[in-house]
């Protein structure tokens, strides 16, 4: 049911909660690192009854095509939206990904992913080359500061390691028999 069917102040009414939704959505998306504009955007989306083009985003954004544009390929870059096909409709048509916990999952794993294999590679290369040092120069002061940050670095790669697994569990579904979907 659309909100045309609606007298106008039920539909003002809607529309304050609606906006206070949005708000709030957009809000906590820029705590991740996504622009207000484009938490707002998905919140727009959320609420739509039917897939929209980024003319019609525009519109009730009163925002530019690019602007739109920009924020909808963050939204499919995180998994958050998807693009989907009318039939007779030559544009580009966007819905909201309604499964949270999907997105959610799908968020995380693509942000943490990055950050455990750049750190890992980071700090086994780093370990490496301590190693190397240790070979060559055995004693000292300087092998005893080189062995106590080597020993920080692998409780560190050990974490990562561990984080590596949640994502893995989290992709995987196996994350839900620890903490179910209600």
């Amino acid at each position: 049911m659309g909100l045309d069917q609606l007298t106008p102040e039920q539909q003002a009414d809607v529309m304050k909660v609606r906006k206070r939704v949005i708000e709030a959505i957009g809000r906590n998306m820029d705590l991740y690192g996504i622009s207000l504009s484009t938490g707002h955007l998905y919140g727009l989306l959320f609420f739509a009854n039917k897939p929209m083009t980024l003319d019609e985003m525009g519109m009730e954004m009163k925002m530019s095509k690019t602007s739109m544009s920009t924020g909808v390929r963050t939204l499919l870059d995180l998994k958050m939206v998807n693009k989907v096909w009318e039939k007779g409709s030559r544009k580009d048509l966007y819905e909201v990904e309604y499964d949270w916990h999907q997105t959610f999952t799908d968020y995380f794993a693509i942000k943490w992913r990055k950050a455990v294999e750049s750190n890992l590679l980071i700090l086994r290369r780093s370990i490496g080359e301590i190693n190397k040092w240790l070979d060559s120069e055995p004693d000292g002061a300087i092998a005893e500061v080189l062995r106590e940050d080597c020993r920080k670095m692998r409780d560190a790669e050990k974490y990562y390691e561990w984080l590596d697994r949640l994502i893995d569990a989290m992709e995987s579904g196996e994350i839900y028999q620890l903490v179910p979907k209600d």
